[in-house]
Protein backbone atom coordinates (compact mmCIF):
# COMPACT_ATOMS: atom_id res chain seq x y z
CA UNK A 1 0.00 0.00 0.00
CA UNK A 2 2.00 3.40 -1.26
CA UNK A 3 -0.05 6.27 0.15
CA UNK A 4 0.57 10.34 0.28
CA UNK A 5 1.32 11.98 3.07
CA UNK A 6 -1.41 11.98 5.53
CA UNK A 7 -2.46 14.88 7.72
CA UNK A 8 -2.12 13.99 11.52
CA UNK A 9 -6.28 13.43 11.96
CA UNK A 10 -6.34 11.04 8.78
CA UNK A 11 -3.27 9.40 10.19
CA UNK A 12 -5.14 8.77 13.63
CA UNK A 13 -8.41 7.56 11.53
CA UNK A 14 -5.77 5.18 10.03
CA UNK A 15 -4.34 4.28 12.38
CA UNK A 16 -7.55 3.33 14.57
CA UNK A 17 -8.63 1.32 11.97
CA UNK A 18 -5.91 -1.26 11.45
CA UNK A 19 -4.81 -1.67 15.41
CA UNK A 20 -8.60 -2.98 15.44
CA UNK A 21 -7.73 -5.03 12.23
CA UNK A 22 -4.85 -6.12 13.95
CA UNK A 23 -7.00 -6.64 17.78
CA UNK A 24 -9.62 -8.56 15.54
CA UNK A 25 -6.92 -10.99 14.23
CA UNK A 26 -8.10 -9.98 10.72
CA UNK A 27 -4.23 -8.31 9.77
CA UNK A 28 -0.85 -10.34 10.68
CA UNK A 29 1.78 -8.79 12.52
CA UNK A 30 3.75 -8.85 9.72
CA UNK A 31 1.02 -6.68 7.90
CA UNK A 32 0.67 -4.38 10.69
CA UNK A 33 4.44 -3.40 10.99
CA UNK A 34 4.70 -3.38 6.91
CA UNK A 35 1.66 -0.72 7.51
CA UNK A 36 3.41 1.31 10.16
CA UNK A 37 6.27 1.56 8.77
CA UNK A 38 4.35 3.23 6.12
CA UNK A 39 2.62 5.86 7.98
CA UNK A 40 5.80 6.70 10.36
CA UNK A 41 7.56 7.84 7.75
CA UNK A 42 6.29 11.29 7.33
CA UNK A 43 6.25 13.31 10.90
CA UNK A 44 2.30 13.43 11.14
CA UNK A 45 1.62 10.07 9.82
CA UNK A 46 4.12 9.13 12.94
CA UNK A 47 2.36 11.63 15.17
CA UNK A 48 -1.18 10.28 14.43
CA UNK A 49 -0.06 6.38 14.88
CA UNK A 50 1.72 7.14 18.16
CA UNK A 51 -1.31 9.03 19.26
CA UNK A 52 -3.82 6.46 19.09
CA UNK A 53 -1.71 3.26 19.87
CA UNK A 54 -0.01 4.76 23.06
CA UNK A 55 -3.18 6.14 24.71
CA UNK A 56 -5.60 3.47 23.04
CA UNK A 57 -7.01 0.39 24.02
CA UNK A 58 -5.03 -1.60 21.90
CA UNK A 59 -2.85 -3.98 23.10
CA UNK A 60 -0.43 -3.50 19.92
CA UNK A 61 1.76 -1.65 22.12
CA UNK A 62 2.04 -3.85 24.92
CA UNK A 63 3.41 -6.72 22.85
CA UNK A 64 5.97 -4.70 20.16
CA UNK A 65 5.71 -7.72 17.74
CA UNK A 66 9.11 -7.97 16.61
CA UNK A 67 8.55 -7.37 12.98
CA UNK A 68 6.68 -3.79 14.52
CA UNK A 69 10.22 -2.83 15.89
CA UNK A 70 11.66 -3.63 13.25
CA UNK A 71 10.03 -1.60 11.39
CA UNK A 72 10.10 1.08 14.09
CA UNK A 73 14.06 1.14 14.10
CA UNK A 74 14.03 1.57 10.43
CA UNK A 75 12.10 4.57 10.78
CA UNK A 76 14.97 5.90 13.01
CA UNK A 77 15.30 9.49 14.77
CA UNK A 78 11.85 10.83 14.02
CA UNK A 79 10.31 7.88 16.10
CA UNK A 80 13.05 8.02 18.88
CA UNK A 81 12.02 11.59 18.76
CA UNK A 82 8.45 11.47 19.45
CA UNK A 83 8.43 8.28 21.63
CA UNK A 84 10.91 10.11 24.31
CA UNK A 85 8.00 13.35 24.04
CA UNK A 86 6.06 11.57 24.61
CA UNK A 87 7.19 9.72 27.71
CA UNK A 88 7.95 13.11 29.05
CA UNK A 89 4.42 14.31 28.42
CA UNK A 90 3.08 11.00 29.95
CA UNK A 91 5.17 11.56 33.09
CA UNK A 92 4.27 15.28 33.17
CA UNK A 93 0.44 15.00 32.82
CA UNK A 94 0.18 11.74 35.87
CA UNK A 95 1.63 14.10 37.87
CA UNK A 96 -1.18 16.73 36.92
CA UNK A 97 -4.25 14.10 36.65
CA UNK A 98 -3.11 13.29 40.31
CA UNK A 99 -2.89 16.41 41.63
CA UNK A 100 -6.38 17.12 40.21
CA UNK A 101 -7.51 13.75 41.57
CA UNK A 102 -8.74 12.64 38.38
CA UNK A 103 -7.27 8.77 39.05
CA UNK A 104 -8.12 7.57 35.46
CA UNK A 105 -7.04 10.12 33.70
CA UNK A 106 -3.62 9.63 35.79
CA UNK A 107 -4.09 5.58 35.01
CA UNK A 108 -4.50 5.99 31.21
CA UNK A 109 -0.69 8.70 31.47
CA UNK A 110 0.75 5.88 33.25
CA UNK A 111 0.04 3.43 30.28
CA UNK A 112 1.45 5.70 27.55
CA UNK A 113 4.59 6.32 30.06
CA UNK A 114 4.93 2.25 30.22
CA UNK A 115 4.59 1.79 26.91
CA UNK A 116 6.97 4.89 26.11
CA UNK A 117 9.34 2.88 28.25
CA UNK A 118 9.12 -0.34 26.56
CA UNK A 119 9.44 1.13 23.37
CA UNK A 120 12.39 3.17 23.56
CA UNK A 121 14.35 0.24 25.80
CA UNK A 122 13.58 -1.40 21.97
CA UNK A 123 14.72 1.35 19.74
CA UNK A 124 18.62 2.04 18.48
CA UNK A 125 20.53 2.03 21.50
CA UNK A 126 22.86 5.23 20.89
CA UNK A 127 19.72 6.90 19.31
CA UNK A 128 17.70 6.61 22.89
CA UNK A 129 20.52 7.48 25.14
CA UNK A 130 21.54 10.46 22.98
CA UNK A 131 17.72 11.72 22.49
CA UNK A 132 16.85 11.52 26.44
CA UNK A 133 20.07 12.57 27.48
CA UNK A 134 19.02 16.09 25.46
CA UNK A 135 15.43 16.06 26.96
CA UNK A 136 17.09 15.32 30.69
CA UNK A 137 19.24 18.13 30.21
CA UNK A 138 15.96 20.34 29.74
CA UNK A 139 13.94 18.87 32.98
CA UNK A 140 17.20 18.62 35.75
CA UNK A 141 18.95 21.80 34.19
CA UNK A 142 16.86 23.96 32.15
CA UNK A 143 19.23 23.70 29.47
CA UNK A 144 19.48 22.81 25.77
CA UNK A 145 17.10 22.31 22.85
CA UNK A 146 14.38 20.82 24.90
CA UNK A 147 13.88 23.94 27.07
CA UNK A 148 11.20 25.24 24.23
CA UNK A 149 9.41 22.22 24.44
CA UNK A 150 8.72 22.05 27.95
CA UNK A 151 8.31 25.42 28.05
CA UNK A 152 5.56 25.20 25.63
CA UNK A 153 3.40 22.90 28.06
CA UNK A 154 3.96 25.00 31.13
CA UNK A 155 5.60 21.90 32.81
CA UNK A 156 6.61 22.92 36.83
CA UNK A 157 9.08 21.09 39.05
CA UNK A 158 7.26 18.49 39.92
CA UNK A 159 6.70 17.37 36.44
CA UNK A 160 9.74 17.99 35.32
CA UNK A 161 10.76 15.78 38.22
CA UNK A 162 8.71 12.85 36.56
CA UNK A 163 9.96 13.67 33.61
CA UNK A 164 13.87 13.27 34.86
CA UNK A 165 12.58 9.91 36.96
CA UNK A 166 11.15 8.60 33.54
CA UNK A 167 13.85 9.30 31.71
CA UNK A 168 16.05 7.15 34.15
CA UNK A 169 13.41 4.38 34.53
CA UNK A 170 14.16 4.12 30.75
CA UNK A 171 17.97 2.61 31.42
CA UNK A 172 16.49 0.15 34.35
Amino acid sequence: MTMLEPSFQQAMEIAAGWLKQWDDEEISDEVMADRVGELVASRDGARGFFVVSLAGDSALMDRLPEALIHKLQEAGEEVVDLTARNLAMSAAMTVHHRANGDEDQASGSERVNTRCTELLRQLESQRVKERLETLLEAAAHNRGEDVSFLERWGYNADQKAAIHAAIEAVAD
